[in-house]
């Protein structure tokens, strides 16, 4: 059975508390299943005092992996290695949600691609949330948002955000779920991977990428809460 990565969002200062949820499951991990969970950290020195700050064990400090801009190409391949042979991964940065303009969007991206599964624990804005478990390329993106109800204007809408070559951030309402899919699928004029957040952080959470016609087949529940991210166009070579 593979591992799973989880993205483990920070306090962007060094006062405040880590999350509940997040201080449980990393006490779990180490307290639990510490011979096979590894903790990878932005910034060695930092994430080692902030661990300790946080009332976490300092047991495990000297084996935190060290992943950032410097070491992410080697490190992504590595880590992947152990989510395929049962190790479970946590990712944090020094501040903020990992993944999110961050090199930690490599090893998502990697996850998608083998098979492996990615969440995070709980961060309260689903947007750029799901842009950090889509693993596509976002330094730059366009957010949509809900696309006009109205079909005539919707239409036109799709038409012209369809050209737009950057990684777009749709959303709607849980019932047009299906048919927003379905018209993007009718859209799409080139090959574009997209990645659809369903109910993150909660109990449902489900996530999935590929094409459209893809995403329609895996659906269980045709209404539900989510985020439509669709990767930029490629470029030709």
């Amino acid at each position: 059975m593979k591992g799973i990565l989880t993205l483990v969002p920070t306090p962007i200062d060094e006062v405040n508390p880590l999350e509940q949820v997040a201080f449980k499951q990393l006490k779990e991990a180490y307290e639990l299943k510490k011979e096979k969970t590894i903790f990878a950290i932005e910034d060695i020195k930092a994430g080692r005092r902030r661990w300790i700050r946080w009332g976490l064990s300092r047991e495990i400090v000297n084996d935190f992996v060290l992943y950032n801009e410097h070491t992410y190409e080697k490190e992504s391949v590595a880590l992947l290695g152990y989510l395929k042979k049962g190790f479970d991964v946590f990712l944090m940065s020094d501040g903020g949600l990992p993944a999110f303009c961050d090199p930690g969007r490599r090893l998502v991206d990697l996850c998608h691609k083998s098979q492996v599964r990615a969440t995070s624990t709980p961060f309260p804005h689903s947007i750029s949330l799901a842009l950090a478990l889509s693993g596509f390329s976002h330094k730059s993106f366009w957010f949509e948002g809900f696309l006009p109800a109205k079909k005539e204007f919707r239409e036109k809408r799709w038409k012209e955000l369809i050209e737009n070559e950057a990684t777009l951030v749709l959303m709607d309402t849980p019932y047009r779920l299906v048919k927003t899919l379905e018209e993007l699928r009718t859209n799409l004029k080139r090959k574009r991977e997209v990645f659809l957040a369903l109910d993150l952080n909660s109990e449902d959470e489900e996530l999935l990428r590929g094409a459209p016609n893809q995403l329609i087949k895996k659906l269980k529940n045709k209404k539900r809460e989510f985020v439509l991210i669709i990767a930029p166009t490629q470029k030709k070579s």
